[in-house]
């Protein structure tokens, strides 16, 4: 059985983006991505809404990586690597392989998909990620958080959501971010 982990960059007052819709401060650096890396390629499935499907699939294709580091070339093929399901109402096709549309969010579906994955599963997207979080199908969060404030925007976590959390890791990077595992205490 596979956990659902939510997994974000968040800003230090707890922002994915800020109010213009930016997160270029939270761009990591070779450690941190080196992390990500690590931490995708336990990653069977990903489950993304719309947006953050359209923004991660810049992955798919190799022209603008040439001159990028190793570490970030290697995220791009673990990337291609996973399955990735998209729950969007209005995209009309995929541009990326190993990759399929859900129109809507089917918890029972979700609970399915865990039960039956060999590897944890990935949920990113604010959106999609609290209606997991209200379903009660998320199993871990995994947070960097960014040395910055950046005053609102869209928040990391749901809004109207109480879960119990348990401390599982924590680590501290040289530039200042900060990662925390936590494992979700379900009732019961």
């Amino acid at each position: 059985m596979g956990a659902l982990i939510y997994a974000a960059n968040m800003s230090l007052d707890g922002f994915l983006e800020d109010e213009s819709g930016a997160f270029d401060w939270s761009v990591p650096d070779e450690a941190v991505h080196a992390f990500w890396n690590g931490h995708e390629r336990r990653i069977g499935t990903s489950l993304y809404g719309r947006r953050m499907y359209e923004t991660m699939r810049v992955w798919e294709h190799d022209d603008w990586l040439v001159d990028e580091p190793a570490v970030v070339r290697e995220y791009a093929g673990i990337w291609r690597d996973t399955d990735k399901v998209v729950y969007s109402t209005s995209l009309a096709d995929v541009s990326t392989a190993r990759t399929r549309i859900e129109r809507t969010f089917d918890p029972a579906a979700v609970r399915r998909l865990k039960e039956t994955s060999a590897a944890d599963l990935s949920i990113g997207g604010p959106g999609i990620a609290a209606e997991a979080f209200r379903a009660g199908l998320v199993d871990e969060c995994v947070l960097l958080v960014c040395p910055v404030l950046v005053g609102g925007g869209k928040p990391a976590l749901p809004r109207g959501v109480r879960l119990d959390l348990e401390l599982a890791e924590h680590g501290r990077f040289a530039n200042g971010v900060v990662h925390l595992r936590y494992a979700v205490r379900h009732p019961g």
